[in-house]
């Protein structure tokens, strides 16, 4: 697996991604000499690291198909495994529902605190998100229907998400913003090049 270190908030957190197509990303979110992981991946530096930042509180896994390796890390480290939970108890984050289906249970974290988003599927930065153009994207399925009334009203200076990058600063929020605009207007667009992504998707996996 090669995963590395693609977003540093020092002792508040940090995350890491997979260099593959999908863009894997996982996250530690730290607070008061607690931690919690977030869509994790199982990559032992990371882990070694999240260690130095506090006592591990629970792992979250935001989409109920976002399995990774969360329920086995959570068994490891002997805390409660929380999948798209309505609340996140004890914690500084409040929870939002991104969306509610029989085929499609997603929540997102705002940590108001440290103004932080964190958004599992819905929005993405890599390209399949994107299309190319822009710094973040609602994701294929979600296009037609954007969840702009979940997500619209949050002006975070960390947006973290489960596919590419994390955004901070000022451009955090016209990212949000500009993706949920964006959503329907550029679903052509991100239609037109699924096939070259899918066909670069093929070549990274046999090389």
């Amino acid at each position: 697996m090669n995963a590395r270190l693609c977003d540093d908030r020092g002792t508040l957190g940090f995350s890491w991604c997979l260099d593959e197509p999908a863009t894997r990303t996982s996250h530690v979110l730290a607070d008061a000499g607690r931690v919690w992981l977030v869509d994790p991946v199982d990559w032992q530096p990371g882990l070694e690291r999240a260690a130095t930042l506090g006592e591990p509180a629970a792992v979250l896994q935001l989409l109920d198909r976002h399995n990774r390796d969360c329920a086995a890390l959570a068994a490891r480290l002997g805390v409660p495994h929380l999948v798209a939970p309505p609340t996140v108890p004890d914690s500084p984050f409040e929870v939002i529902e991104v969306k509610r289906s029989r085929r499609w249970q997603e929540i997102a974290l705002w940590w108001p605190e440290q103004r932080t988003l964190v958004i599992a599927e819905a929005v993405g930065t890599n390209d399949f998100y994107t299309g190319g153009r822009g710094a973040a994207g609602v994701h294929l399925l979600l296009r037609p229907t954007p969840p702009r009334r979940q997500l619209a009203a949050f002006e975070p200076d960390h947006l973290l998400v489960g596919h590419g990058e994390g955004i901070h600063g000022p451009s955090a929020t016209t990212a949000l913003r500009g993706a949920l605009a964006d959503a329907r207007r550029g679903l052509p667009r991100v239609l037109a090049r699924v096939p070259a992504l899918v066909a670069d998707a093929r070549r990274r996996r046999r090389s």
